[in-house]
């Protein structure tokens, strides 16, 4: 059984997100500032750590939690801007989830970063050497020309897998939809941009926890997409 550690400073908050991990078979711990975070995470599979609070805020607490661990930690935040969810990752952080969040949503992410954090070595597992190009939770292995998301193979078409390629290979960088069309269709672009977004829509859907708030592939306005990294 996994064991959970929760800290908002809002005890409210924190006795309801105990009451939907311990409903999915989860034990769960409590701390309600950044100090009582770093005396008891040591002792636990994952923590989900709210951003705004007093005394040492998570971006102080996940930075320290950092120089000693590599424990998935999934930020609670009341803010929806792009800058605070970079940031938060940009520090340490596996995911977020935005304050208010749906319970099974938040499930969810849990499952999928403790899935995440088994294969790659944490939680009693050892990483296996492959070839695979790595972001986050998704994995394409070329050679074997198979993709997982969470550990989960996913079935792609020919042509999601090679845009999936394209951005696995070049993280961060943005390509708008006239050029994944020259890298993937290998054509001159001619009206095709339309397709480009439906493909983009379909592989969201099948790899992203909520297809409307991805965090693997996004949309640069005015630019293209991108696969993580910075918006460059």
């Amino acid at each position: 059984m996994s064991k959970i550690l929760v800290v908002d400073d809002d005890r409210d908050i924190v006795n309801a997100i105990c009451i939907y991990l311990q409903g999915d078979g989860y034990e769960t711990v409590k701390a309600y500032n950044g100090n009582e975070a770093l005396d008891k995470y040591s002792e636990c599979d994952l923590v989900l750590l709210d951003v705004m609070m007093p005394e040492m805020d998570g971006i102080q607490t996940i930075t320290e939690m950092r120089k000693q661990s590599n424990i998935p930690v999934i930020f609670l935040t009341a803010k929806a801007e792009d800058t605070d969810k970079v940031v938060g990752l940009n520090v340490g952080a596996d995911d977020y989830i935005t304050k208010p969040f749906n319970p099974a949503e938040l499930l969810a992410r849990v499952r999928s970063a403790l899935r995440r954090y088994k294969i790659l070595g944490g939680i009693g597992g050892k990483k296996e050497e492959s070839d695979c190009i790595y972001c986050g939770g998704l994995c394409l292995d070329d050679r074997a020309k198979k993709f997982t998301a969470d550990g989960e193979e996913v079935s792609l078409t020919p042509t999601e897998y090679d845009i999936m390629k394209l951005l696995m290979e070049n993280q961060g960088k943005v390509f708008s939809p006239k050029d994944i069309i020259r890298e993937v269709w290998h054509e001159t672009p001619s009206g095709q941009e339309a397709s480009v977004a439906v493909h983009i829509r379909h592989l969201r859907e099948k790899i992203e926890i909520n297809p409307s708030d991805p965090r693997y592939i996004v949309m640069v306005w005015g630019r293209g997409y991108r696969l993580g990294g910075s918006n460059g």
